[in-house]
């Protein structure tokens, strides 16, 4: 197995790594109190100087998300941290919030001295009960520290962090979509412009938005310096990243890799091989709503954004989905568009419908139903729900597997058209 430096999943063995004692025994904090030493835009120089990219799915550079925030604006700064990982195949942040909570904390508490921010709020999604208790444990021992509260580390910097619980909508993942919902409203997303949260976000106030990995990548940043982060990882993908890593392999789980790591690698060494030995037919390698790859056009790919962009996908927010060479590739996207109809928030005609229509057609050919024309008809509802044609990037989230699915694998598909015109 190679060796990865572990930097988010470091010391995760520790059995109270959880609390605020078990975390700064381990070196917890000391990021934050460095931080608050430096000038804030000094902070804001580093993070951009280390590369780091977000985490959640968009790859956009962290540093320079911050650096949109308004200088000595007239309203208030907010910094809200995206917990609703509900991408299917995608379960890191899970990891983190449950077992490593205190890290995304100190993270949010740097970006919200280097905004100038008195205020936060931990959007997590419903389901994960479990990490929500973690959470409010996390940020009640913040407050009990001082690391939280009036008067921060004697600095006179005063920040306050709320915890909230989102209901299980997967569109509320989308960063206007949360703040909707945040806000109380229907989680639905804005249109953009004008509502780009680092300017217009929650309360119509400059809003900094990052993923739960993201702000974890921070701390190390600070602590040890951008070009210790920055020496880690490829040119264009900077530092260690955490990979969801699911489907037909012998040892599923969370790894923490170096970014530009071999696919081939990943899957035989950190996950085991592919299980009950059979072969490896298809990955979807950045959760469900990425185009899939054969498995001959893995060859060659790392994990990384720039490897995996150039193959025609994305490393999104990295759930890396095996499929092995018994998977019924119908049955898979079906699966997949029964998610997606289900889940549209319904804002936008495009997706209200045509995801419901494209579930419908794929179910007809399940059924040995399926007519001449029906993959034909699946594309050109998908390319009618995307490129730009919806609110968000909901309808890219149906369309890209829908297609990639009829593209890469058409005669398998065309073969259960065919059993449906018998």
């Amino acid at each position: 197995m190679a060796k990865h430096r572990r930097i988010l999943l470091a010391n995760l063995e520790e059995p109270d790594i959880h609390t605020i004692a078990g975390y700064e025994r381990c070196g917890g904090y000391r990021a934050l109190r460095k931080a608050v030493q430096m000038e804030p835009q000094k902070v804001i120089d580093e993070v951009k100087a280390s590369g780091l990219r977000g985490r959640g799915g968009a790859g956009f550079p962290t540093g320079t998300k911050w650096g949109f925030i308004p200088k000595n604006g007239d309203k208030p700064v907010y910094i809200i941290n995206n917990a609703d990982e509900s991408e299917p195949g995608t379960f890191k942040d899970r990891v983190l919030i449950e077992k490593k909570p205190h890290i995304t904390i100190e993270g949010m508490l740097i970006a919200a001295w280097a905004v100038k921010s008195n205020w936060s709020c931990i959007y997590i999604r419903g389901e994960y009960a479990y990490g929500y208790e973690r959470l409010v444990q996390a940020v009640r021992e913040c407050y009990e520290r001082g690391y939280l509260g009036d008067n921060i580390l004697g600095t006179g910097w005063s920040h306050h962090m709320t915890v909230h619980r989102g209901a299980g909508a997967y569109i509320c993942g989308e960063e206007t979509g949360l703040i909707e919902s945040l806000e109380g409203k229907k989680g639905q997303p804005r249109l953009k412009p004008p509502y780009y949260p680092a300017v217009m976000g929650v309360y119509d106030c400059p809003t900094v938005l990052n993923n739960v990995e993201t702000f974890a990548s921070v701390p190390f940043i600070i602590d040890e310096g951008s070009a210790a982060f920055a020496a880690i990882g490829t040119e264009q993908s900077k530092g260690t990243k955490l990979v969801s890593a699911s489907g037909h392999i012998n040892k599923p789980g969370v790894y923490e890799v170096e970014m530009g790591y071999s696919i081939e690698q990943f899957i035989e060494e950190e996950c085991g091989g592919i299980w009950k030995g059979r072969s490896l037919k298809a990955i979807i390698p950045g959760g469900s709503s990425v185009p899939v790859l054969r498995a001959e056009e893995i060859k060659g790919l790392t994990l990384s954004y720039e490897s995996l962009q150039g193959a025609g996908t994305f490393f999104g927010s990295a759930g890396f989905i095996v499929l092995d060479d018994h998977t019924d590739m119908l049955d898979a996207i079906s699966n997949l568009m029964h998610f997606y109809a289900h889940e549209s928030c319904g804002q936008c005609t495009p997706c209200r419908e045509g995801g419901h229509w494209i579930e419908k057609i794929f179910n007809r050919i399940r059924r040995g139903e399926g007519a001449p024309g029906d993959l034909e008809l699946i594309d050109n509802l998908a390319v009618n729900m995307s490129n730009g044609r919806t609110i968000c990037t909901f309808g890219d989230a149906v369309a890209m597997p829908a297609r990639s699915f009829i593209t890469k694998f058409r005669d398998e598909l065309e073969g259960k058209v065919r059993v449906g015109m018998r």
